[in-house]
C-alpha cells in the first residue's frame, strides 16, 4: 500500500510539472489549436499536446516497474509487459502526429486496428471463445475480431467526449477507479500498478484541463487514454467470470459508449458519413438546454459516476447484474429522451421518409439553437450555412429590412440579388431562377415587422410541403431575434464611425484654427 501511494503522489506531481513545461513550450512555439467556429467551446488558441505529459508520465513509471518488482520478488511477464506498453505507444504516436498534421479516419482505425492485434497476441484481449473451443482456431476467429472491435470502440469513444474542458480527463479517472477494483479483485499486479500510474498521470494533467482549461490533451491524450483503458479493462478481467468480465468494463465505460452510439446512430439515420464530425453530442445538448459549461461537465461526471457504482455493484455481487441493468436502461431512455434528438423521433415511418423527415428537423433545431447566440449577419450565414446546407438549402434572402429607418450603409456586408434584395447566399451554383423559394415576415417586436425572409434550394424534386413545415415558428422567431440583434449593433457601430469621424473633424478644425491664431 505505502508503494501506491508513493507511486501516485510521484505521478501526480511528475504530471502536473510535465503539463505546465508542455503548455509554456507549445505557447513559446506557437502550437496552439485554433478554435472551429460551431465545434469549439473556446474563443482563443491554446495548446493541445497535453498528452505528452500523460504519457510520458506513464511510461517514466511504467519503466520502473522492473526495478521495483526485481526488489519485491514479482514475477515479470516480458510478453504481457511490452505487449501493452508497444502498442499503447504506437497509439500515442499517431494521436501527437494526429494533433499537428490531421490524418484521415481510414488511417486512424488502420493504426488503432493493428495496435488491438498487437494487443491480442500478446495475451490482452478477449479470449472467451478460444478458450471454449478448446484452443481451436475457430475460437480464435471470433474473440480477434471482438478485441479490435473493443478497442476501437473505446478508444474514439473517449476521443469523441472530448468536448469540454475537463471532460474526458475526468471521466476517463472516475471510469479507471472500477478497472483498478477489477484488478484488486483479480490480484493482477502489473494490472494494478499500471492503473495507479494512469490515475496519478491523469490526476496531475486535470487542473490545467479543467474549465477553463489552459491546455488541451489533444488525440494524443484522448486516443492514448482510451486505448489504454480498453487494454487494461481486459488484462484485469482474465481471470474473471467471463460474464462479469464483460460486463464490469461495459458499465465502467457507460457515458463514452452511450455517447458513441447515439452519434452513429443519429449520423446514419441523416444519411451523413460515420465518421464526420458534428455538433450534437451529449454535451453539446445539455449546453444548448441551458447548462453552463461547468455544470454540464459536472452532470456528465455524475452520469459516469452512476455507472461506475453499477459496475461496482456487479463486481461486489453478480446477482446484481439484470437489476443494474435495467436500471441504467430506464435512466439512458430518460436522459435520451430529454436530450431531444429529433433523429430518434418518428420512428415507425417508412425508412426513406423517416431519414428525410428527421435529416429536415434536426437541421432546423439546430440552426434554431445555434441563432439563439447570433448578433452579426456574418455568424448568421456562417450558422445557416453549417446547419442547413448539407440538406439542401441553398441560401436566405433578406428583403425590406431597410423600411423601418434602418441606413443602408449598416447592411455592407451583405450582397445584392438583381432585384436589390439583401441576400446571404453560400451556393456556388446560379440561383436567380431557383425551383423553390419559402418566405415569411422576420417579426420585429408586436408592432410591426422587420422585413421579410426568403429560404431557397435547387432541387426540383424536394417535397416543398415537408420544406415549409419544417421552418416552425421557433426557428422564425430565432431568426427575427438574432436580425434585430444585428441590425441595432451595426446601428450602434455605425454611429461610433459617425461620431468618432465628426470628432476628428471637429479636432482638425480646432488645429487649424489655433494655426491661425
Amino acid at each position: 500500500m505505502l508503494l501506491y501511494v508513493i507511486l501516485l503522489t510521484g505521478s501526480v506531481a511528475m504530471s502536473a510539472l510535465l503539463t505546465a513545461w508542455v503548455r509554456s513550450t507549445a505557447i513559446a512555439y506557437g502550437l496552439k489549436a485554433t478554435p472551429v467556429y460551431g465545434r469549439h467551446t473556446h474563443t482563443k488558441p491554446l495548446p493541445r499536446l497535453g498528452g505528452i505529459a500523460i504519457c510520458v508520465t506513464f511510461m517514466t513509471a511504467a519503466l520502473a516497474y522492473i526495478p521495483i518488482a526485481k526488489f519485491l520478488h514479482v514475477e515479470i511477464s516480458t510478453r504481457n509487459y511490452l505487449g501493452i506498453l508497444v502498442p499503447v505507444l504506437l497509439i500515442f504516436f499517431m494521436g501527437a502526429y494526429d494533433d499537428i498534421r490531421p490524418l484521415k479516419p481510414k488511417s486512424k482505425i488502420a493504426v488503432e486496428a493493428t495496435a488491438a492485434i498487437l494487443l491480442y497476441f500478446a495475451g490482452f484481449g478477449i479470449h472467451y471463445f478460444q478458450t471454449l473451443f478448446d484452443g481451436r482456431d475457430l475460437g480464435r476467429l471470433i474473440d480477434l475480431p471482438l478485441t479490435i472491435f473493443w478497442v476501437l470502440l473505446i478508444t474514439n469513444a473517449f476521443n469523441l467526449i472530448d468536448g469540454l474542458d475537463g471532460l474526458a480527463a475526468g471521466s476517463a479517472l472516475i471510469s479507471a477507479i472500477s478497472i483498478l477494483a477489477v484488478a484488486l479483485v483479480g490480484h493482477h499486479d502489473l494490472m494494478i500498478y499500471l492503473v495507479v500510474v494512469l490515475i496519478g498521470a491523469i490526476c496531475g494533467f486535470l487542473p490545467f484541463n479543467s474549465f477553463p482549461a489552459s491546455i488541451f490533451m489533444g488525440d494524443s491524450g484522448s486516443l492514448f487514454i482510451g486505448f489504454l483503458l480498453s487494454a487494461l479493462a481486459m488484462g484485469a478481467g482474465r481471470s474473471m467470470d467471463p460474464t462479469i468480465g464483460a460486463a464490469v468494463p461495459i458499465f465502467a465505460f457507460g457515458l463514452p459508449i452511450l455517447d458513441v452510439t447515439l452519434a452513429l446512430m443519429r449520423r446514419s439515420v441523416r444519411g451523413h458519413p460515420l465518421f464526420r464530425g458534428d455538433t450534437d453530442h451529449i454535451h453539446h445538448k445539455l449546453q444548448r438546454q441551458g447548462l453552463s459549461h461547468r455544470h454540464a461537465v459536472m452532470v456528465l461526471y455524475a452520469v459516469t459516476a452512476a455507472f461506475v457504482c453499477a459496475s461496482l455493484a456487479i463486481l461486489l455481487d453478480e446477482k446484481l447484474l439484470v437489476p443494474a441493468f435495467f436500471a441504467l436502461l430506464l435512466g439512458i431512455v430518460v436522459g435520451v429522451a430529454r436530450l431531444r434528438y429529433p433523429e430518434f423521433t418518428n420512428l415507425f415511418k417508412p425508412a426513406a421518409r423517416r431519414r428525410q423527415i428527421v435529416t429536415n428537423e434536426a437541421s432546423i433545431r439546430r440552426a434554431t439553437e445555434a441563432l439563439t447566440t447570433c448578433s452579426d449577419f456574418r455568424t448568421i450565414c456562417q450558422v445557416l450555412q453549417e446547419t442547413l446546407q448539407p440538406d439542401g438549402f441553398e441560401g436566405l434572402r433578406l428583403k425590406n429590412l431597410g423600411k423601418d429607418g434602418y441606413p443602408i450603409a449598416l447592411f455592407h456586408t451583405l450582397h445584392y440579388d438583381w432585384e436589390g434584395h439583401w441576400y446571404l447566399e453560400w451556393s456556388e451554383r446560379k440561383t436567380d431562377d431557383s425551383p423553390w423559394e419559402y418566405s415569411f415576415q422576420l417579426e420585429k417586436n408586436s408592432q410591426g415587422t422587420l422585413g421579410y425572409a426568403s429560404f431557397f434550394h435547387m432541387s426540383p424534386n424536394e417535397d416543398l410541403r415537408t420544406r415549409a413545415d419544417m421552418l416552425a415558428e421557433e426557428f422564425r422567431v430565432a431568426l427575427s431575434d438574432a436580425v434585430v440583434r444585428s441590425t441595432h449593433r451595426m446601428r450602434l457601430l455605425h454611429q461610433s464611425e459617425v461620431t468618432a469621424n465628426a470628432n476628428s473633424e471637429l479636432n482638425l478644425v480646432r488645429a487649424a484654427c489655433r494655426a491661425a491664431d
